[in-house]
């Protein structure tokens, strides 16, 4: 059996307290790997050696930090079926999913290393004769990272390595899920070159990683992706000593249909955007807003498609639908299903689990007073919801507290402009589905969706601050 320490100073070391945890895989249930847990202590640890780090690295050269994030990206490539293996026998993601995901590093790798010559300040004019006014930007120093179970490897790479590329140190929490790619983050950029103690990653609880990551006064900024609701509480947190912090939280997000659109495309474009990992994709458009024009046929040929998604094995290739991070999940999408059908809505098809694997599962005519219409099922469920127009499209893909992405099919450019800057989200596709990212965009949402976004500059504005400089040519005159 696998076994996997914390990773501390360039170190792999046992977790102080002795605390070993069991890694599962989600499909089989079986032990992937046993992973050290860290203390309070060990997390004091990774804190220090990340501040010792911080004042050489946040001097480093850019070509340095180039170097070694193109370094990384060369060896990800190389062992691109090792981390494929990962993120298959410990997240469960599907073979495609896995291949894609680990791509999206290499290409972020590249990404963040070009990042690094490109932190710019400007200069500015001046009421003062004689004065030269400029801004530069200055890293943070220590920057904490949590990061989620459901893109375990992408967004926790996208955390870490756009923090060091701007001359930040990291301390990263993965997901207890998910903790082994976490760890693997830390070997690679060390293998790569990356000096000691420049990114530590410490497995944990929320207790004992998380509350320390957030109350810390030596870390700078704290960068979160997960649930709303733990969102809010370390903002809470995080307000008390004015520690910065980005958020990136869950979605409920729509994918508005109209009835000028070639509907196979439709079909295919709302399938992808919701069924993508199993639906555990905080992007996912879990709500179908259609005209009613082309409602009934929509529903057939979505229908009919979703019906012949594999669910199984996540190894075998042609395989869509893998299993959910946890068994217990499938309870939860049952409520949110059995409510739903209740208040009547309609089952087309799904609705049925077993072990972590949950059926893909379409409902139709979801109403306001319905769970699922409101809450997000984090799974394989999505909801169809007839509009008359596309001004009650507009109206019903609103009625959400979350906005971080959303999509609209239509070849009407008045309609889809329209739509596209009325739509309270972070991130609007036109003619795509709502899941969609690229590692230099500015990814993030609005409302209970979150605060910031993460990716290329916006990452490098984030994760610097801005400093105001003068040089006064000549002597100025002061009024006493």
């Amino acid at each position: 059996m696998r076994e996997f320490k914390l990773y501390i100073d360039g170190q792999w070391v046992e977790s102080g307290a002795g605390t070993i945890v069991d890694d599962l895989n989600p499909a089989t249930g079986e032990v992937f790997a046993r992973v050290h847990h860290a203390s309070v202590e060990d997390v004091d640890r990774a804190i220090a050696a990340a501040q010792r780090a911080s004042e050489q690295w946040g001097t480093s050269l850019p070509a340095e930090r180039e170097k070694i994030l193109m370094n990384a990206a060369d060896l990800l490539e190389q062992r691109t079926s090792e981390f494929v293996d990962v993120l298959i026998d410990e997240a469960g993601a599907t073979f495609g999913k896995a291949m894609a995901e680990t791509s999206f590093v290499v290409n972020l790798l590249r990404s963040a290393a070009g990042e690094a010559r490109r932190i710019t300040g400007e200069t500015m004019p001046s009421d003062s004769p004689g004065l030269i006014s400029m801004s530069v930007r200055r890293p943070l120093g220590v920057i904490g990272g949590i990061s989620p179970f459901n893109f375990p490897f992408l967004l926790a790479a996208k955390k870490v390595v756009l923090a060091i590329a701007a001359g930040n140190t990291f301390v990263l929490k993965p997901a207890s899920d998910t903790a082994v790619i976490g760890l693997k983050i830390g070997e690679l950029l060390g293998d790569a070159g990356l000096p000691a103690g420049v990114v530590n990653v410490v497995p944990g609880s929320g207790a004992a990683v998380g509350n320390q990551l957030v109350t810390d006064p030596r870390i700078s900024m704290l960068t979160f992706t997960g649930s709303t609701e733990i969102g809010k509480q370390l903002a809470v947190e995080a307000a008390k000593t004015l520690k910065k912090i980005t958020l990136e939280l869950g979605g409920k997000s729509p994918i508005i249909v109209l009835d000028d659109a070639d509907i196979a495309y439709a079909v295919d474009a709302a399938c992808f955007g919701v069924f993508l990992n199993q639906g555990q994709v905080c992007m996912a458009n879990s709500r179908i807003i259609c005209e009613a024009g082309i409602f009934d046929e929509f529903c057939d040929r979505f229908t009919a498609k979703v019906a012949t998604l594999k669910v199984g094995n996540p190894r075998e290739h042609d395989t869509v639908i893998g299993p959910l991070i946890k068994p217990s999940q499938c309870r939860f999408l049952d409520s949110h299903v059995r409510d739903a059908v209740d208040k009547g809505a309609k089952l087309l098809t799904g609705g049925s689990s077993e072990g972590a694997f949950y059926a893909p599962t379409v409902l139709a005519g979801v109403t306001p007073d319905m769970v699922v219409y409101h809450e997000e099922s984090f799974g394989p469920v999505v909801s169809i919801i007839a509009v008359q127009d596309h001004e009650e499209a507009l109206t019903v893909a609103n009625d959400t507290c979350y906005g971080l992405s959303s999509a609209v099919i239509t070849n009407d450019l008045q309609k889809a402009m329209k739509l596209a800057l009325g739509l309270e989200a972070g991130m609007v596709h036109v003619n795509g589905s709502s899941a969609y990212d690229e590692p230099h965009v500015p990814f993030g949402g609005i409302k209970d969706s979150g605060m910031g976004r993460e990716g290329g500059r916006y990452s490098m504005e984030e994760m610097t601050e801005v400093k105001w400089l003068t040089i006064q040519m000549g002597q100025r005159h002061f009024p006493f």
